[in-house]
């Protein structure tokens, strides 16, 4: 009798957990059947993954992983889980075949909240941006035109990762060779002994910044056609989108520093040579970079700042991307970024990007060694330049300024 009971016991037991699972299973099929967007607060909208048919592996079977995945919704709500996609079948362009993902199974549960520092610091960050496009008294070229009006050329700074469902705008001389690594990891686009690298400094500079390396919007007319718009604002739409800014003034010191204070053949003869012939009264200036340092002709930060108010510059070429305005790189008012992080708090919002994007396990953020350029010493670099100068200077980067929450530097417009 007692064991004609446990069975009936177990029976029922069986029964009910066989139907809470397919209540469980159905709920997650219904939900991504709907495609639901749950925004993280203050974090990245990341996309909720309709099912995929599972392919047949010799891999542990995922039974578990789905379970971990549904569960981990409720464990951090509204992170939602990193994705892959499908390649788009050519011959059928339709959106449901652009929207198909399929998750990864690698991204990191975490049991504690994020500190209530961060998430109030990226609510003010992205608050700000919405505050300075929908603001009327802030006026700067390309600020009301819209996504499908940007020319294809100035999309080259938006790196896509659609393994992880990321979308990384990179700003040169705030940590972008850092965060490329980074890039390159997630994508898994380089190999090393048949697996993927899994060090970010164990990538080589000249990979660091090949464009092979890395699939960028610009990329998307070659392989998508007419379609590329249309593919490019669902993956705007569904993934998560950051990127990286310092003070303006302060990155355009770093520039200079890192570009004509050392010794670079090719900005020497793109850049250097004009601004020698044309503020430094040498009309036929060295040959070779070479030559110049061993003369001492380089142009000095005030001739830089020259070259950057001499309208005849934006005629002959647009600014150099070390130096061209983060708004013009990025499109703020055009893409709504889930995360923005700056130089001075790199460390913080590099681990709490990482995490928000739930691969802190895959990969960490490289901690550089090299002397950063301090904000500090903005007036001794500014001490030559005219003070009419640093005002127009000012205007011509004002809206960076404005956009990521950086001061006007009144001890440098008002001296």
């Amino acid at each position: 009798m007692g064991t004609s009971r446990m069975f009936r016991i177990f029976v029922v037991l069986g029964s009910a957990f066989m139907i809470l699972l397919i209540i469980i299973y159905w709920d997650d099929v219904g939900a991504a059947h709907l495609y639901l967007h749950t925004p993280v607060s203050p974090g990245p909208k990341v996309p909720h993954p309709p099912p995929q048919p599972r392919p047949h592996t010799t891999r542990t079977p995922s039974f578990l992983s789905d379970i971990d995945a549904f569960v981990n919704q409720f464990l951090e709500p509204g992170t939602g889980e990193p994705t892959d996609t499908v390649p788009v079948d050519s011959s059928n362009q339709s959106e449901k075949s652009e929207e198909r993902y399929v998750p990864r199974r690698e991204w990191k549960i975490h049991l504690t909240p994020v500190a209530a520092e961060l998430r109030e610091r990226q609510e003010k960050r992205r608050r700000l941006l919405q505050e300075v496009c929908a603001n009327d008294s802030v006026s700067f070229p390309g600020k009301n035109r819209s996504f499908d009006d940007i020319p294809n050329k100035e999309l080259d700074h938006l790196i896509v990762d659609d393994r992880h469902g990321i979308i990384y705008c990179y700003v040169p001389k705030v940590a972008c060779s850092n965060w490329k690594r980074i890039m390159i990891v997630l994508s898994e686009s380089l190999q090393q002994d048949g697996a993927p690298q899994r060090d970010p400094l164990a990538i080589p500079r000249d990979l660091v910044h090949n464009s092979s390396m890395h699939f960028t919007f610009n990329k998307f007319w070659k392989r998508y056609g007419k379609f590329a718009k249309h593919l490019m604002k669902v993956k705007l739409k569904k993934y998560t989108k950051f990127l990286f800014v310092r003070d303006p003034f302060v990155r355009l010191i770093s520039a200079y520093r890192n570009k004509f204070e050392m010794r670079n053949e090719d900005f020497y003869r793109r850049f250097a040579q004009v601004m020698l012939r044309r503020y430094a009264n040498q009309p036929t200036p060295p040959a070779s970079v070479d030559e110049a340092f061993a003369l001492g002709a380089r142009p000095s930060f005030s001739h830089f700042t020259q070259y950057l108010l001499d309208p005849q510059t934006e005629k002959d070429m647009p600014f150099n991307e070390h130096w061209r305005q983060v708004y013009r790189l990025c499109h703020p008012c055009q893409i709504q970024y889930d995360f923005v992080g700056h130089l001075e708090t790199a460390e913080e919002d590099a681990e709490h990007l990482l995490r928000l994007l739930r691969v802190d396990n895959v990969v960490e953020f490289p901690t550089s060694q090299r002397n950063l350029t301090a904000s500090s010493w903005e007036t001794d670099w500014f001490g030559p330049v005219p003070v009419e100068a640093r005002r127009q200077l000012y205007k011509l980067y004002e809206p960076d300024f404005r956009l990521f929450g950086y001061d006007r530097p009144e001890s440098i417009l008002n001296e």
